[in-house]
Formats: C-alpha cells, sequence, structure tokens
C-alpha cells in the first residue's frame, strides 16, 4: 500500500530555499573554467583592436605588448575612407534586409505549419527541418550558376535572397513551438469577437511570438553581417563588397601595414559585436522558449 508523505508548507520553504543556495555555491574549479574560457575567447579580441592603437614597429618589437603610445593615426585612416563607410552601407543593407525577410516570411510559414492542418504537413516541416543539414557552401555552385542565370551577380540582390533561403529551415524550427503554445482557445476567443484569420494573426500572434522573433532576427542578422562565402561568389568588385570581403581586400592591399589592417578588422567586427551583446539575453531566453514549446 503506497503512503502519501504530507510536508509543511513552511518546512517545503526551507527545502527550496537550501537547493537554490546549494546551487549558487559553484564550485571554484567552475570558475576558474568559466573565466578562462572568456579569456581565451576575449584575448583575439583586445589583441585586434589593441593592435590597432599600435605602430607596426611596436608591433614588430614586441607582438603582445601594449600601445605606447597610442597610436590613433590607424583608426583615424580607416574612418576617413569612403570605401570602409561604404561597405558598412553594404553589410547594413545586407544584414537588414535578409533579417526582414527571414522574420516575415519565417514567421508565415510557421504559422501556417503550427495552427493549420493539412495533408503533408508533417512533410513539409521535415523538408525545413532537413534543411538545417546542407549548409550554404554545399551548394554554393549551383546557388552561383543560378544567381548569374538570374543576372544578379555584382548585386546585394544576389546575396540577400540566397541568405533569406538558407536561414529560413533554422527560422521555422525555433517558431513552429511558439506558434503551437498559444491555446486553442485563445483563437476561438479571438474568433467568437469577430476576428479573422489575418486579424488573430497581427493581434495575437506576433506579439506572443515576439520573443521567438527577436531571437531568430538576431541570428539571421548576426550571420549576415559574418557572411563570406556567398558575396565572394557573387561580389566582383570593391564598391559592392560587404565587410567581410573588405576586410581581404584591405589586407592584401595594406599586407605590410600590419597596425592599418587590425584596425581595419576591428572597425569591422565592433558593430556586430556590439549588436550581439546588446541582445544576448534575449537570444537565450528565445531558444529556451522554443525548446518549452
Amino acid at each position: 500500500m503506497a503512503t502519501t508523505s504530507i510536508v509543511a508548507p513552511g518546512r517545503r520553504a526551507t527545502r527550496e530555499r537550501r537547493s537554490s543556495a546549494a546551487i549558487g555555491r559553484a564550485n571554484p574549479l567552475t570558475y576558474l573554467v568559466a573565466i578562462l574560457f572568456v579569456a581565451a575567447n576575449l584575448a583575439p579580441v583586445l589583441y585586434i583592436v589593441l593592435g590597432g592603437f599600435r605602430t607596426n614597429s611596436q608591433i614588430t618589437t614586441s607582438p603582445a605588448g601594449l600601445p605606447a603610445p597610442f597610436e590613433l593615426g590607424n583608426y583615424g585612416s580607416v574612418l576617413s575612407s569612403g570605401i570602409f563607410w561604404q561597405q558598412l552601407g553594404n553589410s547594413t543593407i545586407s544584414a537588414v534586409t535578409t533579417t526582414a525577410g527571414v522574420v516575415v516570411l519565417g514567421l508565415m510559414v510557421s504559422f501556417v505549419l503550427a495552427r493549420y492542418r493539412f495533408a503533408g504537413r508533417g512533410a513539409l516541416y521535415a523538408l525545413f527541418a532537413a534543411g538545417l543539414m546542407f549548409p550554404i557552401t554545399v551548394a554554393i555552385t549551383p546557388l552561383y550558376l543560378l544567381v548569374k542565370d538570374l543576372g544578379l551577380t555584382n548585386s546585394l540582390v544576389g546575396v540577400i535572397l540566397p541568405q533569406i533561403a538558407f536561414a529560413l529551415p533554422t527560422t521555422v524550427i525555433i517558431l513552429v513551438p511558439f506558434l503551437r503554445a498559444i491555446p486553442d482557445e485563445l483563437e476561438e476567443a479571438a474568433s467568437i469577437d469577430g476576428a479573422s484569420r489575418l486579424g488573430f494573426f497581427f493581434r495575437m500572434v506576433v506579439p506572443l511570438s515576439l520573443p521567438g522573433v527577436v531571437t531568430v532576427g538576431i541570428l539571421a542578422f548576426i550571420a549576415s553581417w559574418n557572411s563570406y562565402i556567398l558575396p565572394l561568389f557573387i561580389l566582383n568588385n570593391e564598391g559592392s563588397y560587404t565587410l567581410p570581403l573588405g576586410v581581404q581586400a584591405f589586407s592584401s592591399q595594406y599586407s605590410v601595414d600590419t597596425a592599418k589592417v587590425l584596425a581595419f578588422t576591428s572597425m569591422s567586427m565592433i558593430p556586430a559585436l556590439v549588436f550581439f551583446t546588446i541582445f544576448q539575453r534575449r537570444i537565450v531566453g528565445g531558444l529556451t522558449g522554443a525548446v518549452k514549446g
């Protein structure tokens, strides 16, 4: 015969506090490993940023040293260069447009897969899931031929459209659980109040799935900003380059001026680093919600 034990509310609260305190007391070795891991990730970034404040003679004499004194001319030269701002604008246009396309199309597709029941829905979802196994590098040659046939080479449109297509599988996989978690009773209540399917989508679905939307938007923005292989095949003149290609071209042009190359590289990666730092909590929250859903 099974017995049921009853725990007083006060004792249960005490146990919960003790459990939380035990979780909070981590092993010092854990903190040490975390600090070493953070240091290993930050060290290359700091080296590049500080290297831009040094002269070539300082780098040659002491590669791992600190600027002494700080040289502002390298960053000033980069910021006064028109080609840097042009490439920054190209990267911004590509990343923002890709993000908008991924969010809009991904949300609509995910809504259909999550809320509608039709023949082949499972197969369609599996098709998007299978898209996760095919990175853009696998399809780069036929993709280049397709873009060339469409006359979109050396154009940001030829970069943006494939980026949207290859970002949609991740977007759908993340957003579908969010939309499935919305109670059917909420949709029924909205229908009783006279809301159409589109009205329910814009008034209820979009606000409730905002954490997932922000997550996929951030991931799409970062992936587009850091994209290298696709622009390398599609874009073929320096004026249309995005920043990753611009860094390569700049480092080839100023191969003997290491300090200026480090300055250009740091200016190219800082926007993405700042963007990711600001929204990193949103990414974790959105992915957690997708797992729970």
